[in-house]
């Protein structure tokens, strides 16, 4: 039986929400399936990705195969990387310790992308506040000089 690990779509028309699923590939999109490993809400802003990394493991350890979408998204929690660190047969500290230096480098672009997107506006805005706390700051320190 080939197992796959994908999402199984549920909700309302037009509010999407997907249960990431382990099941048989022949079954139905939203038919019968093994197990449920994880959730999924496209629509919270950011998404919503709830999953639980040890039975994903273990169904990728056993031969499972995700679908693209859920492989971008395995790919994004860097249980896909966890996944080759443990094949690659480094041990628990060494995996533990790229999981976080690979999350320090996500955050950091994350933070250069947010940049990025700023407007012009909001950029001036916030060079604006920056510039008046500046005064702020300085205002109260003229104050407490003696005359």
């Amino acid at each position: 039986m080939a197992v796959k690990i994908r999402l199984r779509r549920m909700g309302k028309k037009k509010q999407p929400i997907y249960k990431m699923v382990a099941a048989d590939s022949r079954s139905p999109r939203d038919g019968k399936f093994l197990e449920a490993v994880g959730f999924y809400n496209p629509l919270t802003n950011p998404h919503t990705l709830d999953l639980k990394e040890d039975r994903i493991m273990y169904w990728l350890n056993v031969g499972a195969q995700p679908t693209h979408t859920v492989k971008s998204l395995l790919r994004q929690k860097g249980i896909t990387l966890k996944k080759e660190l443990i094949s690659k047969g480094l041990d628990e500290e060494k995996v533990k310790s790229e999981l976080e230096n690979w999350q320090k480098m996500k955050e950091a672009g994350s933070k250069k992308m947010t940049e990025k997107k700023l407007s012009r506006k909001a950029k001036a805005k916030q060079e604006a506040e920056a510039s008046a706390d500046a005064v702020e700051k300085q205002a109260p320190a003229d104050e407490t000089k003696p005359e």
